[in-house]
């Protein structure tokens, strides 16, 4: 985030009640640069502390980053760009890359190649990641819904859909890490549950649940490789 080339942001960091060296890290990055502002707090989980992250949050403009990924130094020169100069849209997302933890690129981002339209994101979470967005359609989308215990994300991004207009930058800005403490791989079943019930809400708000429901498949596949022998 400090590598950014447009330097007129806040970097909140919000600390949920981490039990390793990150607070330490935190703070001394912020003694280094007064762009950094810490909130330390107890335990709540994602979504209560994404909650409270954005509460806190100054700026006109808002996005996260996770923990565990990173941003190109131009993602958000290029985003606040568009926002600027395009007061109709609400929602600029990029694409992005998949990394692994030696931050090695494994791969160019599997949604983000999805077309973009209102009605594709109903079953296609293309919006994934860099997002940025406008404080006023976040608000009057309602925010991040607390009721999401995964999925949060998602459930936003169809609400926003639905009351502004959304643009898909299409460089990769993003960079994704790939690893088995991931959310979305130890979580995977309620992940893929509650993205059903944020695409049912959405239904209902479009005025569509009586013309469709929501099948969902999960596979698993499997396959056998020799072992190695000395």
């Amino acid at each position: 985030m400090l590598t950014q080339t447009y330097g007129d942001f806040e970097l909140l960091i919000w600390d949920d009640g981490s039990t390793d060296n990150s607070l330490n890290i935190a703070n001394d990055y912020a003694k280094l640069d007064k762009r950094v502002r810490i909130v330390a707090a107890q335990h709540l989980g994602r979504t209560p502390a994404l909650i409270a992250a954005h509460a806190q949050c100054l700026g006109n403009y808002l996005g996260w980053v996770d923990s565990d990924d990173a941003l190109a130094s131009t993602a958000l020169s290029e985003t606040v760009a568009i926002l600027n100069a395009r007061p109709e849209v609400g929602l600029v997302y990029t694409d992005y890359l998949a990394i692994d933890l030696n931050n090695y690129i494994t791969g160019y981002g599997q949604r983000c190649r999805i077309p973009y339209s209102k009605e594709r994101l109903l079953i296609d979470f293309m919006t994934f990641h860099f997002r940025l967005f406008r404080r006023e359609v976040f608000e009057a989308a309602g925010g991040i819904d607390a009721d999401f215990e995964r999925a949060p994300d998602y459930d936003l991004c169809l609400r926003l859909s639905e009351i502004t207009q959304v643009l898909h930058l299409e460089k990769p800005l993003y960079y994704y890490r790939n690893h088995t403490d991931n959310i979305s791989h130890q979580h995977r079943i309620e992940q893929i549950l509650w993205s059903k019930e944020a695409i049912n809400r959405a239904l209902r708000r479009r005025g569509l649940a009586d013309s469709y429901q929501v099948d969902v498949e999960i596979v698993g596949r499997f396959s056998l490789r020799p072992m190695k022998t000395s």
